[in-house]
């Protein structure tokens, strides 16, 4: 503390001042001291004696300064106390405001054992805090165990002295745990007192009271409102708050003194209470509003602002003379936290992070601090390896339940600091139950109870009772029944003759925990069954027989030893006494039944202690056997080539033996209509479940011969077949051509060979191809359309383009239609001539042959000339003759081999590529057919070589087409289409 003294007045100024702490553990130390000139004596009072700080030697003095320190050596309590400065000279003795040195302790709220209070609804009730005693400034929160705030409103509201008013009750203000909240944030402390317990009963008479100076006594909830004595309304700085029951008057003045009336009513009736008001000090305005100039000479500068920083002075005067005195006023941008912690609500062992960001005058700059403090204590990261303290934020890692409360973040320089408050609750699964005993114990019914275990800040929505039994699975816990999280009992409706013990688990949000610790053991008397076997199946695999199976007690469901079984069975209608047989597993087999006939059956459980309720009859049939009949009246309908539906009969009930199960169609493909030997193909057949008379049959081959019969079917198996019926399928499209390949490829020709395709469908009536020119983008030019006669499997296509690209697209037809096209593509080759043609003329082996057969009959001719002048002179008709018939020898072997070389096959056809046309070509059909040349005196070889008259025979001939020869086939066909 400071005390800053003058002359002949005191001007005072207190300040709690504790040193920056620094990276060192230096200790904080109080100041008292005494600022004067010209003093000839000072001295100091403690609680009204006087006080030598110079005698103490665990003080530190300064000489003649009036200054006196208390180190914190950890006794500080014996120096509390309140202090006075008092200064004397010549002119007499001033004396300073007394100060008061408190060392602050921890407070707590006293160990009390708190009754629960109960009041009837509509009575009001008060909820005393009594906090205790600390440094202010004090703040009250009224909170639930789980740090749930209690909301206040008009008819709930805490006091000024921190009590909590109900202005009346409700049902839903029960609860036992109202527990009050004591924050003292100058110590960076809050306390909690002992949690208290309301109950509130309803009742049908409402009660009604009428309090003179409080609102805690009205029913239904008052209406409060304030009045200034003498005004029509409150000055504008006041404020009303706490719905009403708070008034606040900002900057009073002297205008705010006067009387004050609360009034409080609802439709019962009205109370009031005054309240008087005085203002003390006369203040008077100094260059504005902000400043005023108190009697004792203080300056009071309100809403302080950067402007107002600088020096003042204070003067006074009296008969004696005049003094001054100056003070400096420093101005700092005030510490903010503008990013506060937030609260968290997180399950135990999860790491967490409080975040606190603040602004602060830059000028402190490393004199700027954030701390983390719980419970009034620092947190230190190097004390705590579990804190990690990083720039404004705290993170906590592995969070337990000691980690929950309230976490101050305090932003602090020398001057001035800011705090924010957040909380940090942690949840768990709920802990196990106590105390879990057995009572009303009632042979097979007992009650049990139990006490929750701690919720962990998550409400228990329900409980599990388990149970575990000594004698069919021992050790084995299972689950017996659940109940509501506010329910703390349960009866429990035990089976008979078992040895149990019981435990208890709790459930909330996060999930179930611990079960509690188990009961003793309970064993119920034995006692008759409580049920018979459910689930009765009741199979007849064998004519004559009836095969019943259920599902068995399970052993905790016998009540007792010596169980059985007694099956009973009769045929229904018949009025005969029921056959009873006693077994001891779950199954039976009833003999020498007759075939499918309807049975009545019922079973009832037994033990040594009695029979089992009165047991449910159920129906039943005997064994089924074969259907004994055949569909009649099978009937075919054909619907397309390759579709048929098909009718029959159904077979009459006497005659199935069972339960129908459906019918069966078994077919068979026997041949094609194109051959006239019939096989037995693979057989396919359709199941149809139910009461069906008809059904279609898809996928069938056209222009087939097939056979078909149907047969009824039950569990047993397949009745006998009915009388096969066969059918036929009409014609359909053909398949794709089959092997198309392109050969023999010149500059003008080319030659197409094929197969016909596998699937015909039909009688094959021809064949259409079509071709055009391509480029290399795939563009088509316009088609040529061709019809070929049924028999054919080559072709040769001339007058075609040399070095051009040609596509072929070839299609099988039938008298329906034709089949889906095969397509390849070609490019002939060039055009001969005696320029320079891959490579130069004078390669080609033709070439050389024709120059080397001229070189030769040149070389014969000469030489005859030679022979023939030799002999003297003119030619001889003999021997020009020999030498023409020697002429026309080399002629016609120099043709034949130009005529070989010219028509040999030198290359090999191109690698085929088929696939199938989509959709006809566009465009105009040119109306070229094929023409038949094998009466034409002119033959070719089948590679399309001229044999002319050099042929020895007539041979079967090949065909050339040109693109504009007649059709002489069937010219019904037509491809666009």
């Amino acid at each position: 503390m400071e005390i800053h003294q003058g002359r002949s007045s005191v001007e005072q100024l207190l300040i709690f001042k504790k040193k920056k702490k620094k990276k060192t553990s230096e200790t904080p130390h109080w100041h008292f001291k005494a600022c004067f000139k010209d003093l000839s004596e000072f001295k100091w009072t403690k609680n009204g004696q006087d006080f030598d700080p110079y005698q103490d030697p665990r003080l530190i003095t300064l000489h003649d300064s009036g200054t006196f320190i208390i180190p914190n050596n950890g006794n500080l309590t014996e120096f509390q106390g309140n202090y006075r400065c008092f200064a004397t000279n010549k002119l007499g003795t001033a004396m300073s405001e007394e100060i008061e040195f408190i060392v602050p302790n921890i407070p707590k709220f006293p160990k009390e054992i708190i009754d629960p209070i109960e009041v009837m609804e509509g009575q009001s009730v008060i909820l005393e805090c009594n906090p205790p005693k600390g440094i202010p400034p004090l703040q009250i929160y009224w909170m639930t165990l789980s740090l749930q705030h209690i909301e206040q409103d008009e008819r709930v509201s805490v006091g000024l002295n921190g009590n909590l008013y109900f202005s009346n009750a409700i049902e839903t203000d029960s609860r036992r745990d109202y527990c009050c909240f004591a924050a003292f944030p100058r110590i960076r402390t809050i306390v909690q007192k002992t949690a208290m317990s309301v109950v509130v009963k309803s009742s049908t008479l409402k009660l009604e009271y009428f309090c003179t100076l409080s609102t805690s006594a009205f029913s239904p909830t008052p209406k409060v409102e304030w009045v200034k004595i003498g005004f029509h309304k409150l000055p504008e700085r006041a404020v009303v708050e706490s719905h009403g029951k708070l008034l606040t008057i900002e900057m009073v003045n002297e205008e705010d003194e006067g009387k004050y009336m609360c009034r409080v009513k609802n439709p019962h009736g009205e109370v009031v209470h005054y309240f008087h008001v005085s203002v003390e000090g006369d203040a008077n305005s100094v260059e504005g509003e902000r400043f005023s100039v108190y009697k004792n000479g203080s300056l009071e500068i309100h809403n302080v602002m950067k402007e107002d920083m600088g020096e003042y002075s204070c003067f006074a005067q009296n008969t004696e003379g005049k003094v001054a005195i100056a003070a400096t006023l420093e101005v700092k941008d005030p510490t903010r936290i503008v990013d506060p912690p937030h609260d968290l609500r997180v399950l135990v062992g999860t790491t967490i992070q409080f975040s606190c960001q603040a602004e602060f005058d830059p000028s402190f700059g490393d004199d700027f601090e954030i701390l983390w403090e719980k419970d009034g204590m620092t947190l230190n990261g190097s004390e705590n390896a579990r804190y990690i303290l990083d720039d404004g934020v705290l993170e906590i890692i592995n969070v337990s339940f000691g980690d929950q409360g309230f976490y101050v973040c305090v932003a602090r320089t020398p001057v001035d600091q800011d705090m924010a408050v957040a909380q940090l609750s942690v949840v768990d699964v709920p802990g196990p139950p106590e105390d879990v005993v057995l009572s009303e114990h009632n042979g097979r019914s007992v009650k049990l109870q139990w006490i929750p275990g701690d919720d962990h800040n998550s409400s228990i929505t329900k409980f599990v009772i388990e149970f575990e039994e000594s004698q069919h699975e021992p050790g084995s816990w299972r689950e017996m029944m659940r109940v509501p999280g506010n329910h703390h009992f349960a009866l429990l409706n035990l089976h008979g003759h078992v040895d149990y013990r019981f435990r208890v688990s709790a459930t909330n949000e996060v999930g179930r925990g611990r079960p509690s610790q188990a009961t003793e053991r309970y064993k119920t008397p034995a006692s008759a069954p409580d049920k018979n076997p459910e689930n009765i199946k009741i199979e007849g695999h064998l004519p004559h027989e009836m095969d019943l199976n259920w599902e068995p007690l399970s052993p905790i469901e016998h009540n007792g030893p010596g169980l059985e079984y007694k099956v009973s069975y009769r045929r229904q209608g018949t009025g005969e006494d029921w056959t009873e047989h006693m077994v001891k597993r779950h199954s039976f087999v009833v003999k020498n039944t007759p075939t499918f006939v309807l049975y009545e059956i019922k079973i009832q459980a037994k033990n040594h202690a009695g029979w089992g309720p009165d047991p449910e009859i159920i129906t039943a049939y005997s064994g089924e056997d074969f259907p004994s009949a055949a569909p009649e009246n099978v009937a075919i309908d054909g619907m397309n080539n390759t579709m048929v539906k098909v009718r029959w009969d159904h077979v009459h009930k006497d005659k199935l033996n069972g339960h129908l199960g459906g019918y069966r169609i078994s077919f068979w493909r026997l041949r094609s209509l194109l051959n006239s030997k019939k096989t037995h193909g693979d057989k396919h057949t359709l199941t149809f479940s139910g009461e069906r008379n008809h059904t279609v049959i898809t996928g069938l081959r056209p222009f087939s011969e097939y056979s078909l019969i149907v047969m009824a079917f039950n569990s047993r198996g397949n009745g006998p077949g009915s009388h096969p019926i066969s059918f036929q399928t009409p014609e359909g499209v053909p398949g794709q051509v089959s092997a198309l390949s392109v050969t023999n490829v010149q500059n003008h020709k080319i030659t197409l060979t094929w197969s016909p395709p596998v699937d015909a469908n039909g009688l094959i009536i021809g064949y259409i191809l079509q071709y055009q020119l391509i480029n290399d983008t795939e563009e088509l030019g316009s088609p040529t359309t061709l019809n070929i006669s049924a028999d054919s499997s080559k072709l040769h296509l001339q007058d075609l383009e040399a070095m051009s690209k040609y596509k072929f697209y070839l299609r099988c037809c039938t008298r329906v239609g034709c089949g889906p096209a095969v397509s390849e593509e070609r490019t002939t080759v060039a055009e001969a001539s005696l320029a320079s043609i891959h490579g130069g003329i004078s390669n080609q082996g033709w070439f050389i042959g024709l120059m080397c057969a001229i070189a030769l009959l040149t070389l014969i001719v000469l030489i005859a000339c030679f022979v023939n002048r030799n002999k003297g002179g003119k030619y001889s008709e003999e021997g020009i003759g020999l030498a023409l018939d020697q002429s026309n020898i080399t002629k016609t072997a120099v043709l034949s081999y130009v005529s070989h070389v010219l028509h040999s096959d030198d290359e090999k056809p191109l690698k085929s590529s088929q696939h199938s046309l989509n959709g006809d070509l566009k465009g105009g059909d040119s109306g070229d057919s094929m023409v038949d040349y094998g009466d034409e005196d002119a033959h070719f070889n089948e590679d399309g070589s001229f044999i002319g008259e050099y042929s020895g025979r007539k041979e079967r001939v090949s065909m050339e087409i040109k693109g504009n020869n007649q059709s002489t086939g069937w010219n019904s066909l037509n491809p666009m289409k």
